[in-house]
């Protein structure tokens, strides 16, 4: 009897240890919660280098700032929205989809015609008669794109309109189109399978990386710790061709 009682002393002891091991592991997989980004398309390129920085694991969502609004606002799930401009943030914080943006980054814009350079393109001026893609007007690229083609008083008639600056990018690398505006980042991820020409007043417009936790995600602390380093990774974002801000309290 006396044997029957330890043992069973012995095996609550072990249950409770058991126990409080698997409470100390979901604690410790709690702190590091798997987070989706719903990024702008031209933040596709952080990708693999925020990942290794983050202790999380990530899923991303890369599409126009557009959708990635519109795909909050009927209720897809995500914890960090990053926009390529002011105005698509905007409309997402007057939603009621995300609180509190920042902007981490900016960009600018370029032309861009492919390697072999068919049309023989050497800049905006010769764009008249050319296949030229740009973005739709909705999303930050395409608006971006306006108002160069009206600074520098271009004729520009494109032949396609794109929802996101990657496919705008596809066209371009694919041949279907002669030239193309995009974000000085994605002709620099295109290497050699573009040509890459300066846009007089690119730099008197840049576009805002705009990012903000979501109102609707499980896991806000982790989503703003991946927030405050969006704004401290200055490197990550210098790499391909962003301009890092440099005041971590800059708010939009």
């Amino acid at each position: 009897m006396k044997h029957a009682r330890a043992f069973l002393a012995a095996l609550s002891v072990a249950v409770a240890l058991a126990a409080c091991s698997t409470d100390s592991a979901d604690t410790a997989a709690g702190a590091n919660p798997d987070l989706t980004i719903l990024g702008a398309a031209s933040t596709r390129v952080l990708n693999e280098d925020l990942q290794e920085l983050s202790p999380n694991t990530l899923t991303y969502i890369n599409a126009g700032s557009s959708d990635l609004v519109q795909q909050l606002v009927e209720g897809a799930p995500g914890d960090l929205l990053i926009t390529a401009d002011q105005k698509n943030m905007d409309d997402a914080v007057a939603a009621g989809v995300v609180a509190d943006p920042k902007v981490v980054a900016t960009n600018s814009m370029v032309l861009v015609v492919p390697k072999d350079n068919p049309a023989n393109i050497q800049g905006v001026d010769g764009l008249a008669n050319a296949k030229v893609v740009l973005c739709d007007q909705q999303v930050p690229c395409g608006a971006l794109a306006r108002t160069l083609i009206a600074a520098n008083n271009l004729e520009v008639t494109p032949v396609s309109l794109e929802h996101n600056v990657t496919d705008t990018l596809g066209k371009v690398t694919s041949g279907e189109a002669d030239a193309g505006f995009v974000y000085r980042t994605d002709a620099a991820a295109a290497g050699d399978a573009v040509l890459t020409f300066d846009i007089p007043h690119a730099d008197e417009h840049p576009n805002s990386l705009v990012a903000a936790v979501t109102t609707n995600t499980e896991n806000p602390e982790a989503s703003a710790a991946l927030l405050a380093l969006l704004l401290s990774s200055h490197e990550m974002w210098t790499k391909h061709g962003f301009t890092p801000v440099q005041d971590s309290s800059q708010t939009s």
